[in-house]
């Protein structure tokens, strides 16, 4: 069988601090390629990458969680990338386990794997997770299940792992700039037929872990809802939505 060429991309913002963490921690051999694209970070990111060894694309003007996303894709793609991991250089995921993150779109069972922190209330707390954002996970994660017709243990997880057919097929450069762009891809990717689990992953919040502030926060619910709305009318026949065509 022909080996899958994996390719690593980092959305970056101001990860001076734990770039070089989360990098070392990536198992040795796993990927061809580890590209990061900083979003005109204020800090020393993009020296740090490059000293590793890293391929750094900087943005000119900060995009924004999305945008940072589409560049990464975009990139990943064009270097002949089968499979493409999302990983946040904030050292909130444990990048030792993208091995088993990635291994079911190896073997074909699914196009799309993402690792879920909410195995049990204990562990996502005593991991550092804040009570409020575990509470709204709790809320919001049922809803989606039932909207969506799947079953995971969250919805709100960055790390994600990706077949290169999913990014060819859903239009994800016309998705948001904002943090609600996963959930775009998400509900695109399932509306498309695409398959979907998840793996078990520890919590890792700490000060440097990067976080969504309470504007940006309610924003992200509301453009959530959006998206969820979206998806019912699109099941239904009614009305038509660019995140649900193909490309």
């Amino acid at each position: 069988m022909k080996k899958k060429k994996v390719v690593i991309v980092m959305p970056a913002y101001n990860a001076v601090l734990t770039v070089e963490k989360t990098f070392k921690d990536i198992p040795k051999d796993l990927a061809d390629e580890i590209i990061l694209v900083d979003d005109n970070s204020r800090d020393k990111t993009v020296d740090i990458a490059k000293k590793l060894g890293i391929t750094v694309i900087k943005h000119k003007k900060n995009l924004g969680y999305g945008g940072n996303q589409k560049t990464c894709y975009k990139n990943a793609l064009q270097k002949g990338a089968d499979i493409l991991i999302m990983l946040h250089p904030d050292y909130q995921y444990d990048a030792k386990l993208l091995d088993k993150l990635i291994l079911p779109i190896i073997d074909g069972r699914y196009d799309i794997m993402f690792g879920s922190r909410i195995r049990t209330r204990q562990e996502a707390l005593s991991g550092g997770m804040p009570y409020i954002k575990y509470l709204i996970n709790r809320v919001i994660t049922p809803i989606e299940n039932i909207i969506l017709g799947v079953n995971f243990s969250e919805h709100l997880s960055g790390l994600r792992a990706y077949h290169k057919r999913v990014l060819k097929t859903i239009p994800y450069q016309d998705f948001s700039n904002d943090f609600v762009f996963d959930q775009q891809l998400m509900a695109s990717a399932i509306a498309c037929g695409f398959k979907v689990s998840e793996i078990p992953v520890p919590v890792r919040y700490f000060s440097e872990s990067s976080s969504i502030h309470y504007l940006k926060g309610v924003k992200f619910l509301a453009s959530s809802g959006l998206v969820l709305i979206q998806f019912i009318l699109h099941q239904w026949g009614v009305g038509s939505f660019k995140i649900f065509s193909k490309i």
